[in-house]
């Protein structure tokens, strides 16, 4: 079994373009689009297969929209589990007005799953032997799979040796971080504030807020993305801050990701927790870099790490 497995329950091909403006009740005539394979496990899994990673993308495949995704990632040589599913694969597509540097993303909310197909990749996890170092669990849930998915996920694991990262919001993820299996968790900001339903205004109160859910063992570790403010990195012994660099931004799609990605291969590879910070925010920087949902380049990550600045609070 590979080192790390992601999956992606809700997976999109990702489309992406831009207009001269983006104006109401006119065609808006587009550049040529670029396509992706994209959810946010499959971005991570993009990511570490750049890093040189020993990775597993599993994800639900359906319909055309799937073939292609899937074909995407063979192209970029990310190892894959497909569970197929009747549905077709949904996708989703991002405009950026050239006028203004704003981008627009549109989301579509995925195929309705059967308990059989979702129960399938449940199953498929329960079999794995031996259990991967981690697991990845990153995205949304599409219709059909219940929100305590990702938490039965984690009761299926948590006797095992695997390291589960969480990138979800919502139900899903306050019904996984209950579950008390749960290594890593990467909130930004909004979604930390609604799952505490707290206002967080300054890095003091995200700090305490972090440790409140380590203190009842929902997790080891907090990974806060605070946007242009930069990250917290927090255990219940440690946190650290990386302010923002200073890059010119194309589109943040994905940096997120692509941070979740940079951490776990960091920490994968035995890094010291201080060094994986520093390679995820610079992982998630270089994603800035690139339009779309091109992701972080290693060659960007290898050239951003010594800009990262990092400090105790």
């Amino acid at each position: 079994m590979a080192a790390i497995v992601t999956l992606t329950m809700n997976p999109a091909l990702d489309v992406s373009t831009s207009t001269p403006h983006v104006t109401p009740s006119h065609k808006l005539r587009c550049a040529p689009p670029q396509h992706h394979a994209g959810g946010g496990g499959i971005n991570v899994a993009r990511v570490l297969r750049r890093l040189g990673a020993d990775c597993l993308a599993a994800y639900p495949r359906g319909g055309g929209t799937g073939s292609t995704l899937a074909q995407l990632l063979a192209q970029e040589d990310v190892p894959q589990h497909l569970i197929d599913i009747e549905g077709e694969t949904r996708e989703s597509f991002s405009v950026v007005d050239q006028r203004s540097g704003e981008e627009f993303r549109f989301v579509l909310p995925g195929p309705n799953l059967t308990q059989r197909e979702w129960q399938s990749a449940l199953t498929w996890l329960t079999d794995l032997s031996p259990t991967p170092g981690y697991l990845v669990l990153s995205g949304s849930l599409p219709p059909g799979v219940p929100d305590d998915f990702y938490a039965q996920v984690v009761c299926v694991l948590k006797a095992s040796t695997t390291r589960i990262v969480l990138d979800a919001s919502g139900a899903p993820l306050r019904l996984a971080l209950q579950t008390g299996g749960v290594h890593l968790f990467k909130p930004s900001l909004r979604e930390l504030e609604e799952l505490t339903g707290q206002v967080l205004p300054e890095n003091a109160v995200r700090i305490a807020a972090a440790r409140r859910l380590i203190s009842q063992q929902q997790a080891a570790w907090v990974a806060l993305s605070l946007g242009e403010e930069g990250a917290l990195l927090v255990s219940d012994q440690h946190a650290w801050l990386a302010p923002a660099i200073d890059v010119p931004v194309a589109t943040t799609t994905g940096a997120g990701d692509s941070f979740v990605a940079g951490l776990t291969w960091a920490f994968s590879q035995h890094f010291a927790a201080e060094d994986a910070f520093v390679f995820g925010v610079a992982a998630a920087t270089a994603a800035l870099l690139n339009p779309g949902t091109t992701l972080c380049t290693t060659a960007d990550i290898e050239r951003l790490r010594p800009m990262v600045r990092i400090q105790a609070v």
